[in-house]
This record gives C-alpha cells, sequence and structure tokens, in this order.
C-alpha cells in the first residue's frame, strides 16, 4: 500500500514523537521505580539509553546495521513494548493501551508503505 506523500509525512512525524514518548516513558519509569537517589539517576538515564542505543544500531532510517525487516520489527517491538509495560507499571494502564495501540498503527502503515517502495510501487 502505497501511502499518499502527506499522509506519509505525517506518519513519519507521528513515529518520531512515538519514539521520543518512548524515551521518556522509560526515563519517568526508571526514575519512579525505586527510592534510592543514585539508582533512580542511573535508570532514569539508562533505560532511554539502551533503547536508543539499540533503536540506532538496528531500527532507524539510518541505521549502523542493515539487518532483515524482521529484526527492525522485533526492535521497535521491543522499545515500543518496553515503554508501553513502563506505563502500566507507572500506573497508567490506559495510556499504555493507548500508546501500544497508536504504534502498531503507525508501524504497520510505516511498513506498508517502504514495503510497496521496495517493490517499485507494486
Amino acid at each position: 500500500m502505497k501511502l499518499p506523500a502527506a499522509l506519509r509525512v505525517a506518519n513519519e512525524g507521528l513515529a518520531f514523537l512515538l519514539e521520543l514518548a518512548a524515551l521518556a516513558a522509560l526515563a519517568r519509569w526508571g526514575w519512579e521505580v525505586t527510592e534510592n537517589t543514585a539508582l533512580r539517576l542511573l535508570l532514569a538515564v539508562a533505560a532511554p539509553a539502551l533503547a536508543a542505543v539499540v533503536w540506532g544500531l538496528f531500527a532507524a532510517p539510518k541505521a549502523r546495521f542493515r539487518v532483515p525487516l524482521a529484526v527492525v520489527l522485533l526492535v521497535k517491538a521491543l522499545v515500543f513494548g518496553t515503554a508501553a509495560l513502563a506505563l502500566a507499571d507507572l500506573g497508567h494502564p490506559a495510556w499504555a493501551l493507548a500508546f501500544a495501540a497508536v504504534t502498531l498503527a503507525n508501524t504497520t502503515l510505516a511498513t506498508a508503505d517502504r514495503r510497496t517502495a521496495t517493490r517499485g510501487g507494486v
């Protein structure tokens, strides 16, 4: 399915916002998960940093390593799924569910569009 240009741009913008939201959710979870200040700071920095590194290596548009689509989707599921679980653990199950649903729709549209583009628009 080839998306119209305006929808493709909007979906890519949404993807970027979802990535930022995932990092924010992981940072917030890291801060809230414990009472120890040093551990809070470590987790608030390390959780989103780890997600960003893994994303940059395998799932980003200019990823360091070119991997099969299945691996890219697995990394996205891991990062977005962990962020949704973090939101649920923070006491926001509705936000977690909404986040998961929007990321699923966004990733599905982007994947379908990319598959069409790589097949020459067929």
